[in-house]
């Protein structure tokens, strides 16, 4: 199977490498850059991330859109907040325009904190789910719909709905580690998404997750998210690792953050920071920003050169992971160095298995 590769465009050249808390101010030079390395450097997709505080994601996605040709977009984008009807046609819009080269990554949204900032206001993160599955409903439903329907939920009520623009092709991501989030996942998800945890967990996550496709009649795809830290020799990638550790906690220690006893609200980074009670895990995975900032999202990594680290994604691949979402501590230069080092690397050992296996198949 063809292996995908997801990049990261955030709203600025930063990272918890320089500030305890992630800055959300708009670069606009740092947009084009990033668009730019990463198309040059064979990235499929890019990420563009949603937050309360953030510059509003599909905003970002129809800018880059605009200034590329083959790049892809993975846009987050949280429910709730926007009609389900709305939403479906404007990423369709946003997919005709780019002609296919849009996803959707649904996150439901685990802390209250963070939801109340956009007015949501004392719901349970059940209840979150819940309204999900029934939104992810109703978008499909808007995509394919050939005649008007109406539509009556717990969240949602539409009278006549109709779209006159659908998508071509806009997968639809959705992670979460819950009992709730795995259903959703397998009603209507293309593409599952997941932190990068040792092999064993990785392993029983896509067990789950699958299983629960199949309840539904379906397949789905993997995604794995990983801060890879690669340099000429391995021991220079590990001093680069540690170094990475220890301005992070400097940085969060300077603004009043947390170091240790992290209690997060969510399941995904709850499982996250079981996995770094080890600072290293099976040959390459590497926990120390997860301990440090309590796996406050994609935060662990795999350490090594450029070779090491391939074989590392291999053993992901095998698993059924097809899709690797990278982004480092330094955003632009790690990313040009994954395109010109890394991508190109794990391609050739991805078609070479491929290859092996198709001959061993017969």
């Amino acid at each position: 199977m063809p292996v995908n590769f997801i990049g990261y465009i955030g709203c600025n050249n930063s990272s918890e490498l320089h500030a305890g808390v992630r800055r959300r101010s708009l670069d606009r030079e740092y947009v084009q850059a990033a668009l730019r390395v990463q198309e040059d450097g064979g990235f499929d997709r890019v990420l563009i991330p949603f937050g309360s505080n953030s510059p509003e994601s599909q905003i970002v996605a129809a800018y880059g859109a605009a200034l590329t040709t083959r790049l892809g977009f993975l846009v987050a984008h949280r429910p709730g907040f926007t009609q389900p009807t709305l939403a479906a046609r404007q990423l369709a819009t946003l997919d005709q325009l780019s002609q296919g080269r849009v996803a959707v990554h649904i996150i439901t949204g685990g802390a209250d904190e963070e939801m109340a900032r956009d007015g949501d206001v004392g719901t349970t993160k059940a209840e979150r789910y819940a309204r999900s599955d029934e939104y992810l409903g109703i978008l499909r439903q808007e995509w394919s719909a050939t005649a008007p329907f109406d539509h009556d939920g717990r969240f949602y009520h539409v009278r006549q709905a109709f779209s006159s623009v659908q998508p071509r092709n806009l997968p639809v991501f959705f992670g979460g580690t819950s009992a709730e989030a795995i259903d959703v996942a397998g009603r209507h998800a293309d593409v599952y998404a997941t932190w990068g945890e040792t092999l064993d967990a990785t392993r029983e996550i896509v067990a789950r997750v699958r299983a629960s496709a199949a309840r539904h009649g379906r397949t789905i795809g993997f995604s794995l998210s990983l801060r890879p830290v690669i340099a000429e020799t391995e021991d220079a990638a590990w001093k680069r690792a540690a170094e990475i550790v220890e301005q992070v906690r400097a940085n969060r220690e300077a603004a009043g953050l947390p170091t240790s006893g992290h209690r997060p609200p969510n399941d995904g980074s709850r499982r996250l920071l079981e996995t770094a009670s080890g600072l290293r895990r099976d040959k390459r995975l590497w926990t120390g920003v997860a301990q440090v900032t309590g796996a406050a999202g994609n935060s662990t990594g795999l350490v090594g050169t450029p070779e090491q680290v391939a074989d590392a994604l291999l053993d992901y691949y095998a698993l059924g992971i097809e899709n690797f979402l990278i982004r480092g501590f330094e955003p632009l230069a790690d990313a040009e160095r994954y395109g010109r080092d890394l991508i190109p690397l794990v391609r050739e050992r991805v078609a070479a298995l491929d290859t092996r296996s198709r001959v061993a198949a017969g």
